[in-house]
Formats: structure tokens, sequence, C-alpha cells
């Protein structure tokens, strides 16, 4: 079984595929097509309305058969929320997913990080390409409950007099339909794995600033200590053109039907990043209730009190539904040799740690391995792949050697999604196989590579030597 990490994804064998998330969770599953959208209600499973065309829903397990889907349907997101309203994801074991083929064999996996203050996780989706379906690890908090999430893909829901907050199902228990609150009711959020959510969207006139925003976002950041950012108009470019698309389908997310993330617009608008964050946010109506919304709930200001963000774009486009207005943020610090240096110096040290920690000796840097390590990650993200076998099948000792590395025995980590040197070697801390190269007395010898870019954001490999 292949495990998976935040914006990982692997081909998925052809018949019916058993989708698992055990615990306190309800499962549902979207239906849509190509454009991110249902075609009606139907689309929808989960506990009031257990099956459609080619999916059926049982207790904690969700089977679909993609040749029986609906037609025109390329698309199925498995979505996981609290079986209990009133339980926050805090307090619940982190929903894990498995994939069984038709034998019963497990085909992938995937534990996302902890969710913080979200109601609803996006926790994989099943997709479409070519002739075949490969499954895509998401990890994506959803601040909106349920039913938000259901109105955003299309479905149609049920509006109550009197709304409540938008942040979770109207009711409590399990509704007939999920109810959310009408229009008006205030901003939602959509949160990418390892960064905080939030959005903005660029006033008329190419690159300008929208009207008040760079003063919020710097006087938030004053008050953090922080200093000021500069507002750029690539990143400007980048925000506006993904806040028009979520704008167009009428719904929040960081990467379209057709592959485009936040992150490939950036490359495109010709910003090379080196640490990247974005907000994602809909139906602020001002730069200031924007703002206030980021700010407002735990896990989205993380962009507003962090210094190496230098640089801030933002757009906005007005879209149809009750939402109205979509905005996007993209915050980054611009790439730098030595940036990058301090990175892989940083993951290092941290590793290293976790060797003394065990009583193993340090892994000293080698040229050759960072080397090996880094044309890896700016492969993956260039040609937006997530594996240790590059498309044409070359292993991580092939792409050491022609490094030059003279060393007998190699091994490799790699990761995405994360931001932090230290987010992503405790995720490899906590995957055992990733774990046996970090504390593995053969190795002696280690190189970083780190690239900010393609659909995950960021693609980081440590390749050992011994």
């Amino acid at each position: 079984m292949r495990e998976l990490v935040a914006g990982g994804n692997t081909e998925l064998p052809d018949g019916p595929l058993s989708l698992r998330v055990p615990g306190p969770f309800d499962v549902s599953v979207l239906i849509t097509g190509d454009d991110g959208r249902v075609s009606g209600d139907g689309d929808f499973v989960f506990f009031n309305q257990p099956s459609a065309p080619g999916a059926r829903l049982r207790g904690d397990t969700v089977t679909v058969e993609p040749r029986r889907l609906r037609p025109g349907a390329g698309r199925v997101t498995v979505v996981v929320s609290p079986a209990d309203p009133a339980a926050p994801f805090g307090r619940l074991p982190v929903p894990a997913l498995s994939v069984l083929g038709a034998d019963g064999v497990p085909v992938a996996g995937f534990t996302p990080p902890p969710p913080s203050g979200e109601t609803v996780l996006l926790l994989a989706e099943l997709y479409r390409r070519g002739t075949g379906w490969k499954l895509r690890a998401l990890g994506q908090g959803y601040a909106d409950g349920l039913a938000g999430v259901a109105r955003d893909f299309g479905v149609d829901v049920l509006d109550d007099a009197a709304p409540p907050a938008r942040s979770g199902p109207a009711r409590s228990g399990r509704p007939d339909r999920p109810t959310v609150p009408g229009p008006g009711a205030g901003p939602t959020g959509a949160t990418n794995p390892g960064a905080a959510a939030g959005v903005v969207a660029a006033a008329p006139g190419g690159g300008a600033v929208p009207d008040g925003f760079l003063d919020a976002v710097n006087a938030a950041r004053l008050r953090f200590g922080v200093p000021p950012v500069a507002f750029d108009a690539r990143l400007a470019a980048a925000a506006r053109a993904h806040a028009e698309a979520m704008a167009a389908r009428g719904v929040l997310g960081a990467v379209g039907p057709d592959g485009t993330s936040v992150h490939h617009r950036v490359a495109a608008a010709g910003y090379r990043c080196l640490a990247v964050a974005e907000h994602l946010v809909a139906g602020a109506r001002t730069a200031a209730e924007l703002v206030a919304f980021c700010l407002g709930e735990e896990g989205r200001g993380g962009p507003f009190r962090d210094r190496r963000l230098v640089h801030v774009g933002a757009g906005r486009a007005v879209g149809g539904g009750p939402d109205g207005m979509y905005w996007t943020v993209v915050w980054a610090e611009p790439y730098s040799s030595a940036g990058l240096a301090r990175l892989a110096a940083e993951v290092i040290a941290l590793t290293n740690a976790e060797r003394a920690a065990a009583g193993l000796g340090p892994l000293a840097h080698d040229a050759s391995l960072t080397a090996a390590a880094q044309a890896h990650s700016d492969d993956m993200a260039a040609r937006d792949f997530f594996a240790h076998t590059s498309p044409e099948g070359r292993e991580p000792w092939h792409r050491a050697a022609a490094a030059g590395c003279g060393h007998r025995t190699i091994g490799e980590n790699i990761a995405c999604g994360r931001r932090t040197p230290a987010g992503v070697v405790q995720d490899w801390m906590d995957s055992p196989g990733h774990r046996a190269n970090i504390l593995s007395p053969d190795f002696t010898w280690l190189g970083v590579g780190y690239t900010a870019g393609g659909t995950a954001g960021t693609y980081w490999t440590q390749v050992f030597g011994g």
C-alpha cells in the first residue's frame, strides 16, 4: 500500500474501490464534472442519501465504481466531518483514509496533518486521467460546515428563516438535508495543507492594490510586531487570475478542475518563491472585512505573523451564488540561494536532533547528495508529480550517481505541501518508512532539496548516503 502525503497522487486499479475512514466521523462524497460542480442534488452521497450511480455509502466506507458513475462525472471528492456536530476535529483522532481494490488488497492510504479549527475536511479526490483514474491526497480544511461544502459544489441546500453564524450545519443532529445560512451571513474560507486560509482580489486596473487592503494588512502586522509587507504586481496578477477562476465556478479551491493551482499561477506570473502562503475567502465585501475574517479564527492568521513573507498580492472577483465576492491573497518570500541554504541547514539540524535523541551520530552535509535532492524537488514541482520514481523510471540511486555521488547505499525521503522545516521533519518522523531512513545507522551523509511551486506548493527531498 502506498502512503500519500498532502498533494501526492497515485494510479488506481480498474474496478470497484472501497474508501474507508474509521472513527467518529461522517463520510460523504461529491460527484462532479470537469467544472467542479455537481449535476444535481443526487450527486451528493451522505448519511441521508447513501447511494448514487457508481457510489454507495455503508457506515464508514464508500464504495466507488468509476465505470458506473453518471455520464460526465470526472471527479469524486471524499469529505469527512465529525459525526457529532458539537465535537471539533481538535478533540478527535486524525481521520485516516484507506483505499482498497476489488480484491480487498490495500491500494493507498492517507493521514492528513491534524486539523485545527476547521469543521470539515476535503480528504482526497478520485479524478479521471485519460482512460484511467487516480487518487490525490488533499487534507484541505474547510470552515463552513458540511452544508457549506455541499453548497459550494453546487448542491441545492435549504436556507433557515433566521440563519445562525456560518460555522456549520444550522441544526443540531442530522437534518434531512444540510442547511446553511442565507446570503449576507458573512465570509467563508478554505484552508490549504500547511498554509493559513485567506484570500484577496485585485481591484480594477491590473496590479492595483484593493482599496484599504495594504493598510489593513500592515496595521495587523504592526500589532504583532512584524515588519510590513510590500505589494507585488506579479503576485497580484496570480491572485486575481485565481479569484476570477473561483468566481466563474462559484467554488473556493486551491486547485481548479483543470489542475491549475494558485502556485502554478504564481510561477506563470514570473515570481519565484522560497516561502509561500495563501488565503482563499468568499463573501467578504471589503478589504477590512477580509482581514478581520482571516484574523478571527485560529489557524488563519499565520501569514500576518510570518517575518519571512515580505511580499503580498491580492485579487478579487464577483461570482454567482450567495457568496458574491471571491478573494485570493498570496504571500511570499522571494527565492534566494542564501534562503534555500538556510532551509536545507534547518532540515539537517532537525534531522540530526532526532538522531541524537535516538543515540545516533549526526549526518554530514554532502554536496553531491544535495545536488541530487534539489534536482528531484525541482523536477517534481516542474512536472507536477510526486514519487521516488520519475516519469522516465529513474530511481534515487540513478539521480545520486548522475550528481557524482559515490556512496554505496542510498536512501530517499520526499514530502510535499509542508511549509516549514519543522513541519516536514515531523511528518517524516511520524511515518515509519521515512523515520527508518532518518534513524538508520547505515547512513552518514545527507543532502536536502526544496522547491516551491506545483500543485502542492512545496516539494522536499532528503537523499541519504552511506
